[in-house]
């Protein structure tokens, strides 16, 4: 199953941005991921949708080697220089795995982009009865001011792009109420400070945005800088705090 255009297209396009501007998640999420899926030395581990490894080499950390599903080729050139990681092509909706041969399964800011229904019945597929499922996404936090207005240039450029904001992704839970139990949640505060440039590396690696035209892909770039130019709260310093949430869910497979 092919990927959505954007998403195919504009991560292939922006993955150098993507390890540049995209931060990786606050130790206190980690711990509660690796709680909630229980990991431990020599569990069957996959990271689906591992883009450029943020939580790959995390999961490598408490249980490797971490299989590690990314479909863009350029994403999973990056992902083999992550120790304990087993960089694979395939797609959530068709996992090369047994049924049964895994132990858990995280998805970090990628479910979204899945067809849910179908990536969830391959999920519980491949788990073993008992494994757990944990979704993981860092969300801006639009109540800092800057952020907002960011955020505003990039929400203009959506159109019908999937997005976890728009909360569609819970859909496919709705729909298959036998496959999971249901899911529990936690939320944490994260900062990631990175150079002034680099928020604008974090918009670019945006996967609509990246998939635009270039004089219009310049643009929202050259926006986010305007901002950071003139808000007072960014225009004289070189490095900022890009605020988030995180949120994490986990669900048990039935």
């Amino acid at each position: 199953m092919p990927l959505q255009e954007a998403a195919a297209k504009g991560f292939e396009a922006a993955a150098e941005a993507y390890e540049r501007g995209r931060p990786g998640y606050p130790a206190e999420a980690v711990e509660a991921l690796a709680a909630a899926l229980r990991l431990a030395p020599g569990a069957r581990v996959l990271d689906l949708g591992a883009g450029t490894g943020k939580l790959t080499a995390l999961l490598a950390a408490r249980a490797r080697p971490v299989l590690a599903v990314e479909p863009v080729a350029a994403m999973r050139r990056r992902l083999a220089g992550v120790e304990g990681a087993i960089p694979l092509g395939a797609v959530a909706e068709a996992l090369p795995f047994r049924g049964g041969s895994l132990d858990a399964v995280a998805a970090a800011s990628a479910f979204h982009w899945f067809d849910g229904p179908r990536a969830l019945s391959e999920i519980h597929r491949v788990l073993r009865p008992g494994g757990r499922l944990a979704l993981l996404w860092n969300q801006r936090d639009d109540e800092v001011d800057w952020v907002a207005r960011v955020s505003a240039v990039v929400n203009a450029r959506e159109g019908d792009a999937p997005r976890y904001r728009k909360g569609l992704w819970r859909a496919a839970f709705d729909a298959a109420p036998g496959l999971f139990g249901p899911l529990a949640e936690r939320h944490f505060r994260h900062v990631h400070w990175l150079p002034r440039e680099g928020v604008v590396d974090r918009v670019a690696s945006i996967s609509f945005v990246a998939a635009l035209p270039e004089p219009q892909r310049r643009e929202v770039l050259a926006e986010v800088r305007r901002i950071l130019d003139r808000h007072p709260d960014t225009h004289d310093r070189a490095e900022l705090s890009l605020a988030y949430r995180t949120d994490l869910f986990w669900c048990e497979r039935g």
